[in-house]
């Protein structure tokens, strides 16, 4: 790519950023923040998780991913299990109030999603999802 699609890249991106920021303090997507609802969606998806699996998971720090967990953990979303391969650590698993946070949280979610697509054509959806996709599996590569 040329530097000059480079640089209208970086400009597009820091505005969707910039733009996805403002949205999420202006309108509340459900009852989670973005960081709890991306634990609870990969607890729900993927079953119980140690902290050691969900900082791997989502590149963070143990004290990071602890530290969050002990909240979603504090407000019974989910809880702690003890780790029957390891005595000394625990796996964390959403609880039936976590699920159903979580579901609140998605069609809100969901809903603001089909109002800002409403006009795209499912190709356009499709291609931007693949796409989309594409650009976060490279930020992990």
């Amino acid at each position: 790519m040329d530097e000059k699609h480079l640089e209208e890249m970086d400009l597009e991106l820091a505005t969707f950023a910039r733009r996805v920021t403002a949205a999420s303090l202006d309108k509340k997507l459900g009852t989670l923040e973005r960081s709890s609802y991306l634990l609870l969606h990969h607890l729900s998806s993927h079953g119980p998780n140690g902290v050691k699996s969900l900082s791997e998971q989502f590149h963070l720090d143990i004290s990071t991913i602890s530290r969050q967990a002990a909240g979603l953990e504090a407000k019974g979303l989910v809880r702690r299990l003890p780790d029957p391969a390891d005595g000394r650590a625990s796996h964390f698993e959403l609880t039936e109030t976590g699920q159903k946070e979580l579901l609140v949280s998605q069609q809100a979610r969901v809903s603001r999603f089909a109002k800002l697509f409403a006009d795209w054509t499912p190709e356009e959806c499709e291609s931007f999802l693949r796409l989309l996709a594409k650009l976060n599996r490279t930020f992990v590569d």
